[in-house]
């Protein structure tokens, strides 16, 4: 089974559910990606597939990336990531993989980097709950003590502070799948997910979840365009 895709954040909608409810969804372009390699344990010590998306130019890619892709005749893509894989992938380089892979009522976990916020106090950062707010107090919002004089008379590490905020990594779990557009490649997921529009993701199956079995050749394009091992 093909664990995940790459894509991009398009922007959040909303959608109405059978009996009227009104669901905030996020519009995701999911694919279509190109497979630059493949891993296997007995080679490589593990399972994954590496997989590209959004074309680029040439010259954008670094030469021995180039030089690869020459030699496989794969076209340079700008977003490339790997996906670990349970199993030995059964998919081969130069496959394309689609949003096909996904059905509506699947769970994902999607990766991206979330917004940055820039330089912000304790309050903002790590949700304390500050000081008194009475006419006499003069610590709204500061931090006010981190340490101790005697004891440990040292700051311990992991202290939580003012900082810099956002820009990081960030995974958000259990995201269900609303709607699955198979024309223009995208998918709708409830809720919000990182980053902002336009950021690159990772979307793979939920961890946590278990998910129905699929086709071998579900989301899998051949060199003909049309899905490998299906019947005209």
């Amino acid at each position: 089974m093909i664990p995940g895709i790459l894509g991009k954040k398009i922007g959040m909608t909303q959608i109405f559910g059978e009996d009227g409810d009104r669901i905030p969804v996020t519009v995701l372009e999911a694919g279509p990606c190109l497979v630059l390699a493949v891993k296997v344990t007995g080679k490589d010590g593990y399972n994954a597939i590496q997989v590209g998306y959004d074309d680029t130019k040439e010259k954008r890619v670094k030469k021995p990336q180039r030089e690869y892709l020459k030699a496989n005749k794969l076209k340079p893509k700008k977003f490339v990531r790997e996906i670990r894989c349970a199993e030995p992938p059964e998919v081969k380089t130069g496959d394309e993989i689609t949003n096909r892979i996904f059905q509506k009522g699947d769970f994902l976990d999607v990766t991206g980097r979330s917004k940055g916020k820039g330089f912000q106090g304790g309050m903002k950062r790590h949700g304390w709950s500050g000081g008194k707010q009475s006419h006499g107090s003069m610590s709204h919002r500061v931090p006010g003590s981190i340490g101790a004089s005697s004891y440990p008379s040292r700051v311990f590490k992991g202290q939580s502070m003012a900082g810099h905020m956002g820009s990081g990594r960030t995974t958000v779990q259990n995201v269900e799948i609303m709607d699955v557009n198979t024309d223009n490649s995208t998918i709708a997921v409830r809720g919000a997910v990182p980053g902002a529009n336009g950021t690159y993701l990772v979307i793979r199956y939920a961890k946590k979840k278990s998910v129905a079995p699929r086709k071998e050749d579900d989301g899998k394009k051949g060199e003909d365009g049309g899905k490998e091992g299906s019947e005209e």
